[in-house]
């Protein structure tokens, strides 16, 4: 634009001289002056808004040297603020004479101060009419009696804040009031400052020093840029009041207390404030502003976006690569020939391949000594998440996770979560927004069904910076809390609300502490570098946990216990230096779709009576085992996917009665699943195993037992032995399953495959361990051992393929029966010496070794079994002559006569059977099950060497 020939940046130079007054005049000349006014943001607007004496920058006092979007918006929202205390003013007295001109009488300033009209404010106030402005010139005003307001004033401090000082005691009678530029002390006889019950005040721009503000419903109150310094705010029954841009500092006491159900009795004032809240900006996220808050993690952590979908994997090593992994007994890297060690096990030292479904076929043997030769087709099991999972860890890669995985934003949570929603978007109570409280002992304090809303605020050096009880509710939206001496947020008796978006972390108790029945919403925050844990949930606590990112913390994660019974779901819970999550004490939760990934010790913990529902979580990469299950532990453990962790997959105790189905374990360090007899805390555990720092902040346990409930939870059904069922288990460093118990155990129905050690090893077992229903193939070693003294039964299982024997056993009382026991490298069943077995209706065949090998003084009873030949240079069966306690009762023993003879798995079909053994949860999961064998098997010979297809064996 040019007027005159005047350019604009000398247009923008003379308009820069304008008052606000004149600005508005010249905006409302043409549009292209109005865009030539809103041009000068930067400039005159700035001038404008930082020079008013009744207002602070705008960002202060979390963020001052950050400008604000708009200079201009900021100042028109701050002068429209700045009014809100005269919207109700009436017209005043009008003219005796004229009744039909009724005219408004002009406001009067009165000026309080040495050399002018009035000496002190009581004075001043005596001689004020409605609506009056009384000015108090530099000095100290001290006021030795209580004021009363009985008009509506306004009272504003002239010159630089701190500059006039008044000590009073105030107690407003009138509908609104208002205080500016004061600095504020109590007066010698009273500790309150000011007082009201009924009326609106509003206080901006003013310091108070060492007292109390006190504000009853219907009574509300506005508060904007003041400090408060150890002074207490206590807002009862207010319908609302509004604090914003405020600093408390050194308080001795709670900052601001807000106690009661906001007052259904509402004065003027509040339908003012409501709009005034509603035109204001909203921190509620919007597409563009959806991001968490910034962090300077570099420096400590990896920066984990709240859009993450995938993992790096960091290291040099993945727990079961071969440079990781220790030497297995009775190998030798050079060979790959069949060996045989110590104690008679036979191992097959053979290149791995890509699937762990290896073959027999592939061993370079002379055609005069071969007479046939198998090849086993071996579907591997599906984990839960897809093709990410399926392969071993690989450095530097990164793993995709699902959708079903990968965090929402708040803005997303919030659209799926209508509940959620309206929590966000209410306003009822107390309002506090971009408020800094630092140095004093607590922050907001919500009581006695108060209501309390806490939006963009710093939270830092306090004892505790929010409490919310008995019954009360609170909303917090993207608040900034750290380093307090106690818990950051506190909830308790039945306390409630709405908790997103915020950053909690280096405080030295938990982030969130819920406990005795309160029931929050946890929903999108980032906990993390707490001195204990992340969130704990005591005492009868419940809530929803969503969504949120949990790294770093001391101690656990997530921590629940004393009855606590939340719901987790939807969380990443990494880089903790003791368990993700830990469940303790008769802790209960149901707990699903987390990712747990890189902690220090056990990615769940479950340990003392703790009985969570564990489902479909992702546990990975942890420093110690996935999932441990500690003295008296129990528990619903089913679909989760356990992977790549440098412990065991599950590490169990035997006097803990989980329920673990339909898990997918999976390239672990150790064991996949163990169960260990030692007590809890026992150096002899493999991995360093330990119990649990204890927690129990208010008083012993003692204190929380005389509160808790009992109520039955249809997802936890009782269970009187631990319970393996329906899980694959494969690709581990060591034993798929090592039992070393003196309790009951169950495995059923489960797959375990390519295990880098033996399928699965009975250490000790003095009450009987049942395996049935599970197909056990491709390990590194021999199928099952067991060693002595063990009580266990071997029922239905398919046992196929693997490198050293089928079965071999020690033990003192072992049954055998109706298993399938085929093309394994060593023996199908060997007994050892000092064994007791009883073999009976099993089928039973090796490629190269004895059918049944019995060794030394072992009692056997062989009863109805049919047992293929192996090579024609081997024996179906081999005992020594002169064992007379191995007893021989109807076997069949199938010896090839023929080239194209060929045998089936007909009567029954091929094992294991599962249609009758799925039940419960588990049925949903039949993904991870083993499913139905292909029932035949085939030999023929053709021109000395044989085809893949000779022999066919299918585990789906």
């Amino acid at each position: 634009m040019e007027a005159g020939g005047l350019p604009l940046e000398l247009w923008r130079m003379i308009l820069g001289y304008l008052h606000l007054p004149d600005l508005g005049r010249c905006s409302l000349v043409c549009r292209a002056w109005h865009e030539l006014i809103l041009s000068l943001d930067s400039t005159r607007w700035r001038q404008l808004c930082l020079g008013c004496p009744e207002c602070r920058h705008p960002n202060w006092p979390n963020q001052p040297d950050v400008e604000p979007e708009s200079w201009r918006e900021a100042f028109k929202q701050h002068y429209l603020a700045s009014k809100t205390w005269a919207k109700n003013a009436l017209d005043l007295e009008s003219s005796v004479c004229f009744s039909l001109f009724r005219r408004r009488r002009e406001r009067r300033t009165l000026s309080v101060g040495p050399g002018h009209e009035f000496d002190s404010l009581g004075s001043a106030l005596a001689m004020a009419s409605l609506y009056d402005r009384i000015v108090l010139f530099p000095g100290v005003y001290e006021e030795q009696g209580e004021i009363i307001l009985k008009v509506p004033v306004e009272i504003v401090g002239h010159g630089k804040l701190g500059e006039v000082a008044l000590l009073a005691s105030i107690d407003q009678h009138c509908s609104t009031t208002r205080l500016c530029n004061l600095v504020c002390m109590p007066a010698w006889f009273s500790p309150f400052m000011f007082k009201t019950s009924s009326g609106h005040v509003q206080f901006d721009n003013c310091n108070f020093e060492n007292g109390h503000i006190q504000v009853h419903g219907p009574g509300t109150c506005q508060v904007k840029f003041c400090t408060f310094k150890n002074t207490h705010v206590f807002l009862h029954n207010v319908p609302l009041c509004v604090l914003e841009s405020c600093e408390f500092v050194g308080s001795e006491n709670n900052s601001v207390t807000v106690e009661g159900h906001p007052s259904a009795d509402k004065n003027w004032a509040y339908k003012y404030l409501l709009g005034l809240i509603k035109s204001s900006p909203s921190l509620l996220p919007t597409e563009d502003s959806d991001a968490l808050l910034s962090l300077d993690l570099e420096s400590r952590d990896q920066a984990w976006s709240p859009r993450t979908c995938d993992i790096v994997i960091e290291g040099s090593q993945s727990p079961t690569s071969p440079a990781s992994s220790s030497p297995k007994p009775g190998s030798k890297a050079s060979s790959q020939e069949t060996e045989v060690g110590s104690d008679g096990e036979r191992v097959a030292q053979t290149p791995d391949s890509s699937d762990g479904g290896l073959s027999p076929s592939g061993e370079e043997e002379d055609e005069d000594q071969l007479t046939y030769r198998l090849s086993y087709q071996i579907q591997g099991p599906r984990p839960v998440l897809g093709g990410s999972f399926l392969g071993p860890p690989l450095p530097g890669a990164s793993i995709q996770l699902p959708s079903c995985l990968v965090l929402n934003s708040l803005r997303q949570e919030l659209q799926k979560d209508k509940e959620a929603m309206a929590l966000a978007s209410s306003v009822q109570g107390c309002l506090i927004r971009k408020c800094l409280f630092r140095d004093g002992k607590g922050g907001v304090f919500v009581c006695s069904y108060g209501r309390a809303k806490m939006e963009g605020n710093i939270f830092r050096n306090l004892t505790y910076a929010v409490r919310c009880i008995h019954n009360s509710k609170i909303v917090m939206l993207r608040n900034d809390i750290h380093r307090c001496r106690a818990s950051g947020i506190f909830l308790r008796l039945e306390g409630g609300g709405l908790i997103a978006g915020n950053n909690i972390y280096h405080n030295a108790e938990a982030g969130v502490d819920i406990r005795k029945k309160s029931n929050p919403l946890i929903l999108c925050n980032q906990i993390h570098h707490g001195l204990r844990s992340g969130i704990v949930v005591l005492g009868n606590g419940k809530g929803v946990i969503r969504n949120n990112q949990i790294f770093s913390n001391k101690e656990a994660g997530i921590y629940i216990l004393y009855h606590g019974n939340p719901v987790v779901s939807g969380n990443h819970i990494f880089k903790g230096r003791a368990a993700g999550i830990a469940v303790n004490e008769n802790g209960k939760g149901l707990i699903t779709e987390n990712v747990i990934r890189e902690n220090q010790w056990g990615g769940v913990d479950i340990r003392r009576g703790g009985v969570p529902v564990l489902r479909s979580n992702l546990i990975c990469f942890g420093y110690s085992d996935g999932i441990v299950v500690g003295d008296e532990g129990k528990g619903l453990i089913e679909g989760n996917t356990i992977y790549a962790n440098k412990g065991c997959g599950v590490w169990m105790m035997s006097s803990s009665l989980p329920h673990v189905t339909s898990n997918h374990v999976s390239y672990n360090g150790l064991y996949g699943v163990a169960v260990f007899s030692q007590k809890d805390g026992s150096s002899d555990f493999p991995g360093g195993h330990g119990a649990q720092e204890n927690f129990s902040e208010d008083g012993d346990a003692i204190l929380w037992e005389t509160e808790l409930e009992k109520d039955d939870d249809p997802l936890r059904r009782p269970v009187t032995t631990t319970l393996v069922e329906s899980n694959s288990i494969n690709h581990n460093g060591a034993s798929g399953l090592y039992v070393q118990s003196s309790e009951a155990l169950q495995v059923i129905t489960n797959v375990i495959h390519a295990n880098g050690d033996r399928g699965i090893t009975v250490a000790q077992s003095s009450q009987l361990t049942r395996v049935a229903n599970n197909s056990i193939s491709c390990n590194r070693q021999s199928g099952v051992k067991v060693e002595a003294p063990c009580k266990v039964e071997l029922r239905g299982n398919g046992i196929y393929d693997n490198r050293g024997h089928g079965v071999i056993t020690k033990g003192d009382s072992t049954v055998v029966i109706e298993n399938d026991i085929i093309g394994n490298r060593g023996s199908g069943l060997q007994l050892l010496p000092s064994s007791d077995t009883k073999v009976i209706k099993n089928r039973i065949h090796s490629f190269r070794a004895y059918g049944i090998a019995v060794r030394g003084r072992a009692k056997a009873l062989v009863q109805e079994n049919v047992i293929f030949q192996g090579k024609t240079n081997k024996t179906i069966f081999q005992q020594i002559s002169n064992n007379q306690e191995c007893i021989m009762q109807n076997n069949k023993f199938l010896v090839f006569k023929k080239k194209s003879d060929t045998w089936r798995l007909v009567n029954p079909p091929a094992r294991p059977h599962l249609e009758n053994s799925l039940r419960g949860p588990s049925v949903a999961h039949s993904g991870q099950k083993v499913a139905a064998m292909a029932t035949r098997i085939t030999a023929r010979v053709e021109g000395g060497y044989h085809s893949n297809r000779s022999i066919f064996c299918t585990i789906l």
